[in-house]
């Protein structure tokens, strides 16, 4: 361990000689100052100290003006207040200056050394804890993705990687990320064969997959629907699991979580095909036939999402025998969003009411045309710290403290995932093919079988067909397909971005959040 220098000020410091005999044993170096303009004095010509510890009560300025002082001129440096004085008000004071541990006189040596080891060794502590409880259990996760996974298991293995995605972003453990990165790409391998496997399978016998995304109005919400009570079911475009977790504390602060659940997305996990599944509760396929004037095909001219307040009418009319009064707001820009913020109050008299956010998607597709927006959001870790700042700064947190203090309740969703894609396959299709990266719908497709998943007849897996011959292909991994014309062009342009429409875990195993207000339910 490098030598650890402490500036330790208290007028008493002649009584402390055990404590200091103490530290210099255990190999710091203390300078030692009896008051706090000679700590500033000190600390203005010396800037390479680890801590600092600050008697509260010196003669000439205090330990919390010192402290003020100290900030000014190094904001970050770690801090320690010793005081006779258990005063709750000035605990406090101390605190709200951002003190980094508290010692009340007499302080004995074991303690001081406790303060030290949380302040200088917490992080590379926890570090290598994190690098030696992954080492553990990688054996373990890579066991269980060999193994007979089913749909709930597929769903543990990817919860256990964001956990450790989560502590390793925490502690900058950037050898461990690369081999976690590694274990995460042989899961997908996997989760894709058995993706491919038992999807159509889901769909012809859907008491034997997993929840998807058109029974979930019907099986996870409606069941939790209470007379009285306004249901707001919030749904943010191309929200991950990952990144619902990085938001959870933020949002937990004004609720209980009733629950955290999941869903699979439909295939292709895009929002024409997931989304308009979520609010119709129906399959694509019978979307088009009951709805032929809401429904457009991929390669139809207009939005493909702009009938969603329609088809969830005609959701809520199946569904209920009696009049339901509901809201159904897109939210696409911050005018929109701090509109609803101001006029939340408003959306109270209703039984349920849908708030759909586009600004993940947004950041997404943005990320993929800005090249600011790209090095801000470089990695899975500044993805994940994106989103985090988006919802500490947007109009949505601010509608959710709001709603916090009613007797409501609130889902949390979104209608698929992304994946960062590396790896281009390419593709030959007509003039009709989609342009979706992940996936490709179309009469005539030359690809390489090994890189997709096939669907030679749309309507086993509940799709459209709108020709006699018309196939759907399915991205594997971190695959994106690219046409033979300006393949090296393209190939540059969207390596490394965010994609969806295909198979991999990010993109089809989805977060649902049942959230109740603290106090009220």
């Amino acid at each position: 361990m490098d030598e650890i220098k402490i500036l330790w000020a208290d007028d008493e410091i002649d009584t402390l000689k055990p404590q200091l005999f103490f530290l210099k044993k255990k190999g710091y170096e203390v300078i030692t100052v009896s008051n706090g303009h000679d700590a500033l004095d000190i600390l203005r010509n010396e800037k390479d100290f680890d801590v600092i510890f600050l008697d509260e009560s010196m003669p000439g300025i205090s330990g919390l003006e010192t402290l003020e002082a100290i900030r000014e001129i190094d904001l970050n440096i770690p801090v320690v207040m010793i005081t006779k004085n258990e005063a709750e008000n000035l605990m406090e004071e101390a605190i709200g200056a951002e003190i980094n541990d508290y010692l009340i006189k007499p302080v004995n040596p074991n303690q001081i050394l406790l303060s030290l080891k949380k302040i200088i060794d917490n992080k590379r502590l926890v570090s290598e804890k994190t690098a030696t409880d992954y080492q553990q259990e990688f054996r373990k996760i890579s066991l269980e993705i060999s193994g007979d996974l089913d749909f709930e298991g597929w769903k543990e293995i990817y919860l256990k990687i964001i956990k450790w995605e989560l502590r390793m972003d925490q502690n900058d453990l950037t050898e461990m990320s690369n081999i976690l990165s590694i274990q995460k790409s042989e899961a997908n391998a996997s989760f894709f064969k058995y993706v491919s496997k038992n999807y159509l399978s889901w769909l012809d016998d859907q008491s034997k997959g997993p929840l998807m995304s058109h029974q979930l109005m019907k099986k996870a919400v409606l069941p939790k629907m209470e007379s009285g009570i306004p249901t707001f079911f919030i749904l943010l475009d191309n929200l991950r699991f990952d990144q619902w977790k990085v938001m959870e504390s933020a949002i937990l602060e004004y609720f209980n979580k009733e629950e955290e659940s999941y869903f699979y997305s439909l295939l292709p996990s895009a929002t024409q095909y997931s989304r308009n599944a979520i609010f119709s509760g129906l399959l694509p396929i019978d979307i088009a036939k009951k709805y032929p004037q809401w429904w457009k095909n991929d390669f139809d001219e207009g939005g493909k999402n702009m009938f969603e307040a329609e088809l969830f009418n005609e959701f809520i009319k199946r569904n209920f025998r009696k009049e339901i009064k509901f809201a159904f707001e897109k939210v696409t820009n911050t005018k929109t969003a701090r509109l609803i913020e101001d006029t939340i109050a408003n959306y109270m008299q209703n039984d349920i009411t849908v708030l759909v956010y586009n600004f993940i998607d947004m950041l997404s597709h943005a990320r993929t045309e800005m090249d600011m927006l790209k090095a801000l959001a470089s990695d899975e870790k500044a993805y994940r710290s994106i989103t985090l700042s988006w919802l500490q700064n947007s109009p949505l947190l601010n509608t959710l403290k709001k709603l916090s203090e009613k007797e409501v309740r609130v889902f949390i969703t979104t209608d698929h995932g992304t994946i960062r894609v590396n790896t281009p396959s390419k593709i030959v299709g007509d003039k009709e093919t989609t342009t979706n990266l992940r996936y490709k719908s179309g009469k005539n497709l030359l690809f390489n079988k090994k890189d997709v998943f096939e669907i030679g007849r749309p309507d086993q897996a509940g799709l459209p067909s709108p020709n006699v011959s018309t196939r759907y292909v399915f991205a594997k991994e971190d695959l994106f397909f690219l046409y033979p014309n300006n393949y090296a062009y393209y190939n540059n342009m969207y390596k490394d971005t965010f994609q969806h429409g295909g198979i991999s875990m990010e993109e089809l195993i989805c977060p649902v959040i049942s959230l109740k207000s603290k106090g009220k339910i």
